[in-house]
């Protein structure tokens, strides 16, 4: 399958190693930062980090992201309090957590390989190159889990897989759809004077016009069906 342009790099700028470097870092602040907003559960709690991980992969491409990651946990072993709940030490990769900790790298190496391998564009392929993942990332933290702590393999996987499963989901939707937009944005800004962008609002704004002078139902759904046409067209063009 052929190779794919990952958001970051199509948005454009030069591609050196110090905006590569400024990147990863800030990425890595965003997942530090996400770790403590965090919902307590035994014997790991739920945090945003996975969302934020997930927009990373799906931004960043396969290489930076792992990279991104890498330096994240880096940060935590040398003493900087950026794991859940401002945690910090080498110590907690081979905790509880740890599977999980771990698994953060692969999870995001393999949502930017999804995106690089043409799952880059549109909700539906964005969601499954963050599900994806995002499921996956279980397996180590289960097993680790079930390895490190006195619990068996099905007691581990109801205290470490089974709650996060919705919140899972809810957030590889969340990540799509931030991509999505920010896709569409970019399509947006490139077809400014004149483009689907300006017609489609322009159709809305007429539409809303319709409705406000109190046009007949005949004229509505006339109205709505313009739109409709004209809004399936701009999201084919700024998705695909």
């Amino acid at each position: 399958m052929a190779h794919t342009t990952p958001l970051v790099t199509a948005l454009g700028g030069n591609d050196t190693i110090a905006r590569k470097v400024a990147m990863v870092l800030f990425g890595s602040v965003l997942v530090a930062m996400s770790a403590q907003i965090s919902v307590p559960m035994f014997p790991v709690p739920m945090t945003l980090q996975t969302l934020v991980i997930s927009l990373i992969g799906l931004t960043y491409g396969s290489r930076l992201a792992a990279a991104t990651l890498v330096t994240y946990l880096a940060q935590g072993a040398m003493g900087f309090p950026v794991f859940a709940g401002g945690a910090a030490g080498a110590v907690h990769l081979v905790g509880p957590t740890g599977g999980f900790l771990v698994g953060f790298v692969a999870m995001a190496w393999l949502t930017g390989f999804l995106v690089e391998r043409g799952m880059n564009r549109g909700f539906a392929r964005l969601f499954l190159a963050a599900l994806v993942p995002a499921l996956l990332l279980f397996i180590p933290g289960v097993l680790w889990l079930w390895v490190i702590t006195p619990l068996d393999l099905e007691a581990a996987f109801m205290a470490g897989a089974l709650p996060f499963q919705l919140g899972g989901v809810v957030k590889s939707a969340v990540a799509a759809l931030i991509a999505t937009g920010a896709w569409a944005l970019r399509y947006c800004q490139e077809n400014t004077k004149g483009g689907p962008c300006a017609r489609l609002f322009y159709t809305e704004l007429g539409l809303l016009r319709t409705f406000a002078l109190g046009s007949s139902p005949h004229q509505r759904r006339a109205g709505v069906c313009r739109s409709h046409a004209r809004e399936i067209h701009f999201m084919q063009a700024a998705y695909s």
